[in-house]
């Protein structure tokens, strides 16, 4: 019996090659990976902690509302009201929460990430852009209300990948805590307005010629108020002026970004495909048990 020689070569190409030749694929399964990036968020409720004063036990904010917050890999939360955040990557995409029955989590769909929003994007469950209907609507009002709820429900995200630095960091007990540099991160920002806030210093830099990475972009928040009196808050930012050389591990981190998004295109892209063939066999199901009596022994009539 041959056996067949393969030589070890770490090139991207010939990974799956390599795999299925060690026996490394009863273990991989990419869909589920976890993400190796912070999640940055702005925290809108803060923290209660308690404290006693005067032998009475006192509910006081340990975390105050409006500060960032950045979730780590590891699961833990680090805040800060104003960190730095250096950019690498700018996508798009659109999300629609669905909620779910009882006590059980409800669901994101979600689109593949793209350089702007002029196309339709596949989504997760076999659609494009979470539903929202293609081109420009001419007549709003005159679509069923349950189409307007819809079309609402979907958001429109400015993905935005870098590096965080909270050097002025407490934890969710109030306390400080070793100040975070460069941490890798991703921000979803699909509220409208801080949608747009986003947007201002990256068209700065373009129109000065520069890329993102060359420049900190100093973050802060600022209190807005609904008619029903809750509050929320949305971003401040400035770009700083100190103009940052890109380096040669720059390149590497640009590229992590990169691989990282098409890894994510890629399960968005799995799940659509895995979504459709899904719905036509329910179809074919549902066609032959039209035309298909089987009796109790399980025989067809």
């Amino acid at each position: 019996m041959s056996t067949e020689i393969v030589t070890l070569n770490t090139d991207k190409n010939s990974f799956n090659q390599l795999a299925t030749a060690m026996g490394m694929t009863a273990d991989m399964d990419t869909r589920k990976s976890k993400s190796n990036l912070a999640r940055l968020k702005i925290d809108h409720a803060g923290i209660d902690g308690e404290t006693e004063i005067k032998g009475k036990k006192k509910t006081i904010k340990v975390v105050d509302p409006g500060m960032y917050s950045l979730e780590l890999p590891d699961g833990d939360k680090i805040y800060q009201e104003d960190p730095k955040i250096r950019l690498f990557q700018q996508k798009f995409m659109y999300k629609r929460y669905i909620m779910a029955n009882g006590d059980s989590k409800g669901t994101f769909v979600k689109t593949i990430m793209a350089n702007d929003l002029k196309s339709d994007l596949i989504d997760n469950i076999g659609g494009v852009n979470c539903g929202k209907p293609s081109g420009w609507i001419e007549d709003y009002q005159a679509l069923p209300e349950s189409q307007k709820n819809l079309i609402k429900s979907i958001k429109r995200v400015r993905v935005l990948f870098g590096l965080a630095t909270f050097d002025k960091a407490i934890d969710s007990e109030g306390l400080d805590v070793d100040p975070q540099e460069s941490v890798a991160f991703i921000y979803e920002v699909d509220n409208r307005e801080a949608f747009k806030t986003l947007g201002t210093p990256i068209a700065q830099m373009a129109k000065q010629s520069r890329l993102l990475p060359q420049h900190h972009i100093k973050l802060g928040t600022d209190e807005r108020q609904i008619a029903s009196g809750n509050k929320y808050f949305v971003p401040r930012v400035e770009l700083l002026p100190n103009i940052i050389e890109i380096t040669e591990n720059d390149q590497g981190t640009f590229k992590s970004f990169t691989d990282w998004i098409e890894n994510y295109n890629t399960w968005v892209n799995t799940n659509h495909q895995e979504s459709i063939d899904a719905k036509k066999q329910q179809e074919t199901d549902a066609l032959v048990n039209e035309f298909v009596e089987i009796d109790e022994s399980g025989n067809v009539n």
